[in-house]
Formats: structure tokens, C-alpha cells, sequence
């Protein structure tokens, strides 16, 4: 089984090969392609264009062919995966996808962190999605609080993913303190933060889940 991910985050490579070695995948069944570029031009732009996601569907087109599953792995490009469902010849996911899923099945207060700006739109109406197509606990929030990282951005695109790590760590928690009942991280290259937030549950985060539902839809494909 092949597994092709298309990231925006060179770093994002070795996020999702330790994602792959805690589901127990093989070495060598992730396949990956960095496009930084197309996230540079929907940050340039404001957000997701029609150029931007005529040009991502391209590269996730491309990698179906040496593929089982492709999973795109920037939420701000997600929007187009989603416009790929049931055209192309092996399943095309969002890595968030599967995030939002999770997260909006506990009750409670559901508090989604988000780093870059380009992200909050895509990431707000998925979780809006993933809260009308589910059976919904009476308790929960809907729709959940999108919130933006102020100045982690800035820190990752410096390089300092110390930095950025603990800046959302630290938004997570003080979101816990607030009465957020589940913390959810929107971006895989925020998932190092989990592991630094002290306080409530454990921030949910986007590879693992999201990379288990890419491996399930290639067996069932």
C-alpha cells in the first residue's frame, strides 16, 4: 500500500513519518510531495483561488497515479480535495477531515486553533460540515470556537518551531482554561504542540487521524 502526501511544510515530511511508524506502516509507505509554493500563493492571494485549486488539483491528480490514497495535508488547500470526491481513480482526503470528525463527537465546547489566516475559512466550514453530517451529542457547541494563534505563523516561516510549538501550546491551554471541553489542533504542523499542553485533555491533531483514514480508504478502494 502507497500512501502519496502533499504538503506545504517541508517539515510536515517527518510529521507524518512518525505517524505512519505509531499506525504500524511499513517503511517506505508514504510517498511525499512539498509544494510550499502553493500555499505562498494562497497566502499572497488571501486565500484559496481558483488558479490555487486548479493547480492543486493538478499535483493531487498526478500522484493518484503512483498512489493507493492521496492525502492532502494543508488545510487551507483542503477545500479542494473535497471538490475531488468520486473523480479521480483512488481516494483523494483532507488531512483535517478526519480531525473534525473526531473532535465533534465528544460534548462540550470545541475550541479549534488555527496558526495562519488562510486556514480559518476552509477549517470553519468543515467543521460546520463534520457537525451537520454527524449524530451530534445534545451538549456540544455547534459551531465550534475557530481561533487563530497570533504571531505563531510568523515564528514557523522564521524557522523557530520551538517557538511556534509553544506558542500554541499555550493558546491551547489557555483555551482550556476558558472551559474548552476539547482542544483541536487544524494544522498538521502543529501537532508537535500537543505534547507541550499542560492542562485538560490532550490537544486532538490531524496526522495520525487523518493518515488511519487514508489507509482506510485505500483497502476498501
Amino acid at each position: 500500500m502507497k500512501i502519496a502526501c502533499l504538503h506545504t511544510a517541508e517539515s510536515n515530511v517527518a510529521v507524518f513519518e512518525s505517524a505512519a511508524r505509531e499506525l504500524d506502516l511499513p517503511a517506505g509507505a508514504l510517498l511525499h510531495e512539498v509544494r510550499a509554493d502553493l500555499l505562498a500563493a494562497a497566502e499572497t492571494a488571501g486565500g484559496l483561488n481558483a488558479d490555487i485549486a486548479r493547480n492543486t488539483a493538478s499535483v493531487l491528480r498526478q500522484l493518484c497515479q503512483s498512489a493507493d490514497a492521496v492525502l492532502l495535508t494543508c488545510s487551507t488547500l483542503g477545500p479542494v480535495a473535497d471538490e475531488l470526491t468520486d473523480t479521480t481513480e483512488v481516494p483523494v482526503l483532507r488531512v483535517d477531515a478526519a480531525l473534525a470528525s473526531q473532535a465533534m463527537k465528544h460534548g462540550g465546547k470545541v475550541v479549534v486553533l488555527c496558526a495562519v489566516e488562510t486556514t480559518l475559512q476552509p477549517t470553519a466550514r468543515l467543521f460546520e460540515k463534520a457537525a451537520g453530517t454527524r449524530l451530534i451529542p445534545a451538549d456540544v457547541r455547534i459551531p465550534a470556537d475557530i481561533r487563530i494563534v497570533s504571531g505563531a505563523w510568523a515564528r514557523f516561516k522564521a524557522g523557530d518551531n520551538e517557538g511556534y510549538l509553544a506558542a500554541i501550546a499555550a493558546a491551547a491551554d489557555r483555551a482550556y482554561d476558558e472551559g474548552a471541553d476539547i482542544v483541536a489542533l487544524a494544522q498538521a504542523s502543529m501537532a508537535g504542540a500537543s505534547r507541550l499542553a499542560g492542562k485538560g485533555r490532550t490537544p486532538l491533531t490531524s496526522p495520525i487521524a487523518g493518515l488511519a483514514a487514508a489507509v482506510r480508504s485505500a483497502a476498501r478502494d
